[in-house]
């Protein structure tokens, strides 16, 4: 990953990225980071792993590359926390940037004290079987978002977007139109004038 764009994509909030692409990337409202004030970006690790299992999350550890961000289909399930404080210690020892998992974790307090960045579905204190297995890295698709190994994962309080690969470039440009358009329009409602004006909505 290009440091620079991904430095780009770091500076823009979740929303901007999701409005700027067309409305396209937003993973499940219900994904939130445990820790309120933390912010993610970087290239996905996608994982599937049944719910009830965590074998592939402890594979997906060994196999992901410095930097990545394990992306995990946990089938929504939310009887089980697969992923806890040893594992993110796991990650952490081996360089992994953060965890989006469409399911719950464990371990809540710890997580935020050790600062490692962890968006879910919710927290369970139920644990896992360690027995399915499943290909490392191929697509899963979350909600209506597809992840491939590569997009840019980025979260933040608002939610977690999926900016594709391919798209990146067109994203960072996109997210800066948009930030110079509301950048006028708050100038312009400051100045007096109303929204209904502004994004002509009278005739609704």
């Amino acid at each position: 990953m290009d440091p620079g764009q991904l430095a780009a994509l770091a500076s823009f909030s979740s929303a901007t990225l999701h409005e700027a692409m067309g409305r396209i990337g937003a993973l499940p409202a219900a994904i939130k980071p445990i820790d309120r004030d933390i912010r993610l970006c970087g290239p996905a690790f996608p994982v599937f792993c049944p719910a009830g299992d965590n074998l592939m999350i402890h594979k997906a550890i060994e196999a992901a590359a410095p930097g990545e961000i394990l992306v995990v289909d946990h089938e929504a399930s939310m009887s089980d926390g697969p992923f806890g404080d040893v594992l993110a210690e796991a990650c952490q020892a081996r360089g992994i940037a953060g965890l989006v998992i469409d399911g719950c974790v464990r371990d809540a307090t710890t997580l935020r004290a050790m600062g490692f960045p962890v968006f879910a579905r919710g927290l369970c204190i139920e644990g896992t079987d360690k027995l399915r297995t499943s290909p490392l890295g191929a697509p899963i698709t979350l909600g209506k978002t597809t992840v491939h190994r590569g997009d840019l994962v980025i979260g933040d309080e608002d939610g977690v977007v999926i900016v594709p690969h391919a798209r990146i470039e067109e994203a960072i440009e996109a997210a800066h139109e948009r930030e110079q358009k509301e950048d006028a329009l708050r100038a312009a409602l400051r100045a007096g004038q109303t929204t209904m004006d502004l994004l002509g909505l009278r005739d609704r």
